[in-house]
C-alpha cells in the first residue's frame, strides 16, 4: 500500500488501539480516529484522562488499526510522535461531528478536550495473503 492507500484505509476503519508507555509498562486501549490525511492522524481524549498524562510525559506510540476480516485481515500498524494541538476551530469541529461531545462541551468548555496529531509517522502493512512477506515501511 501507498499512502493514500493507507490514510484511505484509516479513514475506513476508524477504531484503532492505541500504545502508549507509562513509567515502564505498555497501556493499551482502544479509540477512534477523527481523522487521516497529509495533516496528520487526528484523534481525541480528555485532558482529565490518564491517555492525556501518559502523551504529555512520552508522546511516542503505535496505533493498530485493521478491516476486521477474517478471511482477508489487513492490520496497518502507525508508529511515531504524536502533539497536542490546541486549535479551537479543529475542536469545534470535532464536537459538531461527535454528538457525544456536545454535553461535555456545555457542561466544561472546549478546554477539557485534548486533541492530538502525529505527523510524519511509519506505517507497516501486514495482510493475512501475505503473512510471511518482508516487511515494508512506508513513511506518511
Amino acid at each position: 500500500m501507498n499512502k493514500t492507500e493507507i490514510f484511505e484505509f484509516l479513514n475506513a476503519n476508524p477504531v484503532f488501539h492505541l500504545a502508549t508507555i507509562e513509567g515502564n509498562k505498555p497501556r493499551v486501549r482502544g479509540m477512534l480516529l477523527y481523522r487521516a490525511d497529509e495533516n496528520g492522524i487526528i484523534f481525541h481524549t480528555g485532558k482529565m484522562r490518564d491517555l492525556h498524562k501518559q502523551l504529555t510525559e512520552n508522546p511516542v506510540v503505535e496505533m493498530s488499526f485493521n478491516n476486521g476480516s477474517n478471511e482477508n485481515l489487513i492490520q496497518i500498524r502507525v508508529s511515531g510522535t504524536v502533539e497536542l494541538v490546541e486549535d479551537l476551530d479543529l475542536k469545534k469541529e470535532i464536537v459538531q461531528k461527535r454528538e457525544f461531545l456536545k454535553p461535555l462541551v456545555e457542561q466544561m468548555g472546549y478546554d477539557f478536550l485534548a486533541v492530538y496529531r502525529m505527523k510524519n509517522g511509519t506505517a507497516s502493512v501486514w495482510a493475512m495473503k501475505t503473512n510471511l512477506a518482508p516487511k515494508e515501511l512506508v513513511k506518511l
